[in-house]
Formats: C-alpha cells, structure tokens, sequence
C-alpha cells in the first residue's frame, strides 16, 4: 500500500512524521532514524541549506555530528559546496590562494521551495523536493538572486534481516542564471589535498581516530583523494562504549564515477565523495548536473570485508529508489 502527500505516514515499522514548517522525521519500529531539517534558523554566514541531523543506527546511536566547534557549518549530512562560480554553499570562508581562507560576502544559501510528496510503503520512506539556490542578499536586500534550481530526493530503507538501514540521495541542479557556475574546491582553487565538497557527513567528537575504510583498505588518512566507488568510517561511541560503521557509494556514471574522496579521522571523522576535488566541472546557464548516493548506516564495528557487504546494500538500494523516482515521474 503507497501513501502520497506530505502527513504522517506509518507501513511495516516504519514512520513519517512532519514537524510544520521545519522537519520530517523517520523512525524504524520506535527509533527515529532520521531528522531531515529543511527550514534551518542558520545565519547567513553559515550557508543555510538542508541537513540530516540527528541520524542514528537501528540500534539507536547518533552518528552524526552538528555545529561542531571547529566548523560551525559542518551540519550531520548535507549537501554542500564550497566553490560554485564565486558563491559558497558550504559555509564560513571561502578558501583564496596567497591569502588562506577569507571570510566574503558570498555565503548562499539552499532555500526550501515545496514538496513533491511522501511515499511510504511496505519497503520505504521517500520524499521528494525542490529547491531555489540563492546568492547572499546584497545590503538592503531581503534576499539574494536565484542561481539554480534543485530537484532532491532521498529514501529510506531497511532490509530484512540485516542490523542496517539505507539512506539514497539524489540532486539533480540546473543552473538558472546568466552565469557559468563552475564548481570546485579549495583544491581546485589552489589547496593541496583539501577538494571537500559535495555530500558531506561529520561524525561525532568521539569517532576522532576512528578506522577508515575502502576497498581492500582500513586505514586513515592517507586514503585522502584516492579513488573509489565506496568508502567508509568506524567510529566508537563514548557513554556505552559500542561502536557504528557507515558506508557512503557513489553512483554516478560519468566521467566524475568513481570519485575523489576527502576522508579525515585525525582531528575528527568525516567522509565525502568529491566529485570536484582536483577538476573544476563545467556549469554553464541552462545546463543540468545529477548527483546519486547511498549511505549506509549500521550497527557494530566494521571492515573491508563488512563495508563491502554494506556497499553492496547501497547500490541494491539505489538501484531500487531510481526505479521508484522514474515511476513518480512517469505517475505525475
């Protein structure tokens, strides 16, 4: 049975709840799984713009992280970019080569429009959206221009008999200005082995010095910018001491797939695929660019042999919302 429109919702243990206005929330069996903020209270300087945030395992622990001290603008999961033609959509200074990184006056922000409904059914909780991108309001302004269009929509599954569950996002960004809107990185712009952007999780304080993990590979930092379909990070947990493993695929195919990856466990654990890492990709007016990730979140600590099996779980995952996202299209 399929249930469409933005209400609560509730098939084979799993529950959607909208807070008015602000969020929707998914739980599993009782355990919220996931809050997904899209009205955010952020000051400008922070690149208001969409986030998952708290996001726990089946089991209940929160494995994400939010304002975190060092980075403000690191929110749990989120869509976000540093470099698109000169605006920020990341948060906080833009990086400028010679002078470090620069607090300008291009903080933009991802703006909520509507709602293209929520489907739940036996097997998942999924919403679509669509989004105005805007630059940072000139003085005087109440807002800023339109710079793209965003048509995003995430899922959420949990297979049977398996201690995780499954979250696929998709962007699909079409630029609406009279601009080339080139995207990129701190690296791209000068930065060595600094190419973040794009989906982007931060752990808890605790996952700091955690495993991170890719094919054949558990490991740290030295993974930083190396290329793979998938990778991942096991962290442990303070208070109880148990530990999470969460496996980020990439499913883009096109010259970007498999992609670079900005991966960090010294001074505190995140994990990105980053299609723009070292290459600016070109964007120019009227011009559209697909994005597609699952990220698996689960229970327990994790290896190279695990994070396969779980990876394997995301791209099932994806391949099942791409059919689901084109027979809406199709419906509508």
């Amino acid at each position: 049975m399929t249930r469409t429109g933005l209400s609560t919702a509730r098939d084979a243990g799993l529950h959607a709840s909208h807070d008015v206005d602000r969020a929707v929330t998914v739980t599993h069996d009782g355990t919220p799984l996931l809050t997904y903020v899209y009205a955010p209270d952020d000051v400008q300087l922070e690149s208001p713009r969409p986030y998952f945030h708290p996001v726990r395992t089946l089991g209940g622990d929160v494995v994400t992280a939010f304002r975190p001290w060092d980075h403000v603008w690191h929110k749990g999961i989120t869509w976000s970019l540093p470099v698109v033609g000169e605006h920020n959509f990341w948060g906080g200074p833009t990086y400028v080569h010679g002078k470090d990184y620069v607090q300008l006056e291009n903080n933009g922000s991802m703006d909520h429009e509507r709602f293209a409904g929520l489907t739940v059914t036996a097997e998942s909780v999924s919403l679509g959206l669509h989004l105005t991108w805007r630059a940072q309001p000139l003085p005087g302004q109440d807002r800023g221009s339109d710079v793209i269009e965003e048509e995003r929509h995430w899922s959420v599954s949990v297979p049977r008999a398996e201690d995780a569950w499954v979250l696929t996002f998709s962007s699909v960004m079409t630029n609406v200005g009279d601009e080339r809107l080139d995207i990129g990185s701190p690296t791209t712009k000068g930065r060595e082995n600094a190419g973040y952007g794009g989906l982007f999780w931060r752990g808890p304080r605790s996952f700091t010095e955690g495993t991170i993990l890719a094919p054949g590979v558990a490991g740290g930092e030295e993974v930083r910018g190396t290329r793979a379909e998938w990778m991942g990070f096991s962290g442990r947990h303070d208070d109880r001491g148990g530990a999470s493993t969460l496996v980020m695929v990439d499913d883009n195919a096109n010259p970007l797939h498999p992609p670079q990856w900005f991966m960090r466990t010294e001074l505190f654990g995140c994990a990105n695929p980053a299609p723009f890492f070292s290459e600016e990709v070109p964007f120019g007016p009227g011009e559209t660019l697909t994005f597609r990730y699952a990220v698996v979140i689960a229970d327990g600590a994790g290896d190279p042999e695990r994070a396969e099996l779980l990876a394997r779980l995301g791209r099932d995952a994806l391949s099942r919302s791409e059919k689901a996202e084109k027979s809406e299209k199709g419906a509508g």
